[in-house]
């Protein structure tokens, strides 16, 4: 199956009207993003719902793979919640590459707030499925 990008993915898709609207760094070790939850994106009252945070570590650890010039796909994601994230306020995730063994990728990611806090972590495993085609909006390097 060839995939092309079309812009709508919900995490970083420019022409979703429902998506995030994520925008990514790379420094040439981690990718990075900030995030910063409104109402829309409450679990609890107050408190960033947390699929939506397993969402972002997911979406900036696949970017990771896209850095090495693959499109790859979720096989396993793993979150470990260690607070909650309150609304309106800056979150930053950050995840990186910790193995790679043929069409196999392991990453690791966090999501921390403004004073370093950690307050969620992830591992996923992800399968490359094709060699890019076409940009996917790459993490501009910083």
């Amino acid at each position: 199956m060839e995939l092309s990008y079309d812009h709508y993915c919900f995490g970083c898709g420019e022409h979703n009207p429902h998506g995030l609207k994520l925008k990514f760094t790379y420094d040439g070790t981690n990718i990075k993003t900030t995030f910063v939850p409104g109402e829309v994106h409450q679990g609890y009252p107050g408190i960033m719902h947390g699929g939506i945070t397993s969402t972002i570590l997911d979406e900036v650890m696949s970017r990771c793979i896209n850095v090495l010039g693959y499109i790859a796909v979720t096989a396993r994601l793993e979150v470990r919640f260690r607070e909650s994230i309150p609304l309106h306020t800056p979150v930053t995730f950050e995840a990186w590459i910790v193995n790679r063994k043929r069409n196999l990728v392991d990453t690791e990611a966090r999501a921390l707030l403004s004073d370093g806090k950690v307050v969620a972590e992830a591992q996923g495993r992800f399968v490359i499925i094709q060699e890019q085609s076409s940009p996917t909006g790459h993490p501009q390097q910083t």
